[in-house]
């Protein structure tokens, strides 16, 4: 056998392997799922009732406080993304200045959430405490906002990061052929590049959503930790792997311990699906280009 069929051979075996398992995780969250299961059915997935005392479970507000904390961060950090993106990859290219700010954006992606929790509690929440009080808001401090922001920040490096790259490989060709046509730095990234290189830019968009999706510790500090559907973005709320991951150690009983694994389940089925569309878009994206 050649090195070619070897190492083919490799990639196919390492593709399989992360697709076992992929589908290993499913089967084994699916069986243990099975007695919430067949306690509430479909009642589990309507139901705003989370409570171990009484054996009552519902994924109703950890979804809902999963996708505004998503939502709002993807939100707030995008002009953010775009903005560094651009500045690096098209008006300070190389230099001691594009140098500091591709570390610091680099070095953003790989604190541990644990800091961010400690800094959102010690600094964020106090601001966020602060406003609620003079909009005469109950000042709760943490909640739906704060954890928002926090993840905001979180994500910018991972949809920074794809967008710089794939806007540097926008072909230099077609940026001079429109400056020589006389237009201005400001046209060709409106016209040209964002136009050309928006899947990718989407691409990295959907790996930071996927990101806030799954997000646990830095969230779990300060969302507040409140088993309820928020009824604004400044109450306590709580999400799908903040919940897990406050109540997995002490889950009561078997049932209680089931539904906190449906609750896995459930956040694994919707962080594929919104993947799966993810990637239906920027193929669209693709085509049109």
């Amino acid at each position: 056998m050649n090195i070619d069929k070897i190492f083919k051979a490799g990639l196919f075996l390492a593709g399989f392997i992360t697709m076992l398992l992929i589908i290993a995780s499913f089967i084994s969250l699916l069986i243990e799922s099975i007695p919430a299961i067949k306690a509430f059915g479909i009642r589990f997935l309507t139901s705003s009732t989370w409570d171990p005392v009484l054996e009552e479970f519902g994924f109703l507000p950890f979804f809902i406080g999963t996708l505004l904390t998503s939502i709002m961060a993807l939100l707030i950090s995008i002009p953010f993304s775009l903005a560094v993106s651009l500045f690096l990859s098209e008006y300070f290219k190389s230099g001691i200045i594009s140098k500091i700010l591709n570390y610091a954006t680099d070095l953003l992606s790989g604190i541990p959430s644990v800091i961010y929790g400690f800094w959102g509690l010690f600094v964020l929440m106090p601001v966020v405490r602060y406003i609620e009080m003079k909009l005469g808001i109950i000042p709760y401090g943490v909640g739906i906002l704060t954890a928002s922001l926090i993840l905001s920040i979180m994500i910018i490096p991972f949809s920074s990061s794809v967008a710089r790259e794939v806007i540097r490989l926008v072909p230099s060709d077609i940026k001079e052929a429109a400056y020589s046509m006389g237009a201005t730095h400001f046209e060709v990234i409106r016209k040209i590049i964002l136009p050309y290189s928006k899947s990718g830019i989407f691409a990295g968009i959907m790996l930071a959503f996927g990101r806030a999706l799954g997000e646990t510790m830095a969230v779990t500090m300060v969302i507040g930790n409140a088993n309820r559907i928020p009824k604004s973005l400044f109450e306590p709320g709580n999400t799908l792997a903040s919940v897990i991951a406050n109540e997995f150690a002490e889950a009561s009983s078997d049932i209680h311990l089931s539904a906190l694994i449906e609750l896995g389940l459930l956040l694994f089925i919707v962080t594929l699906i919104i993947n799966f569309a993810g990637s239906l878009v920027i193929k669209r994206f693709e085509i049109e280009k």
